[in-house]
């Protein structure tokens, strides 16, 4: 059941993601229209733009993309064996869990804060705008978290197939 409702929720995540792509692409494609064939600039076009390309990237690392796509410099560790990949794994794990929950207080700081500033066009508060780093936060220490898990008592991290395609980052 939870494998179940983990798989619906991912698929509503890249749901949203692909409607703030979109959203974007358009306010975009009215900026453009708007500037160069109308000559009439909107400034609120930018800070839509702006603002869901934040949302956009923030989001999408923190609900979206899955640990095997993340982009990683691997050529150290795909030379390495299974269990030198847990242990390097686990400590990168624990490094980024230290690292962003020594932040957390500050960051949060820092955006309730912004309540007091506003966008120039739209007047959005800034704490709203960037509460997307808090969840992203959070979200990254929890990832972590798990990761670690897996790495010191789970299956591991994967080992490195040359015959399956990637990317080749």
């Amino acid at each position: 059941m939870p494998q179940r409702l983990f798989g619906w929720l991912s698929r509503r995540a890249e749901n949203l993601l692909v409607a703030m792509l979109l959203a974007m692409f358009l306010v975009f494609l009215l900026q453009i229209v708007s500037r160069y064939l109308l000559n009439w600039p909107i400034g609120w076009t930018h800070e839509v733009s702006v603002m869901l390309w934040v949302w956009l990237v923030l989001f999408g690392a923190a609900f979206v993309i899955r640990d095997e796509e993340e982009m990683r410099f691997d050529l150290v560790y795909r030379a390495v064996g299974d269990r030198t990949r847990r242990i390097m794994v686990a400590a990168s794990a624990i490094v980024t869990v230290i690292a962003f929950t020594v932040a957390l207080p500050a960051t949060w700081d820092y955006v309730t804060f912004m309540k007091v500033e506003k966008t120039a066009y739209l007047r959005i508060r800034f704490d709203w705008f960037y509460s997307i780093y808090v969840i992203f936060a959070v979200a990254m220490i929890l990832r972590h978290i798990w990761m670690g898990f897996r790495a010191i008592y789970g299956s591991g991290p994967q080992s490195y197939d040359p015959t399956n395609p990637s990317s080749g980052v």
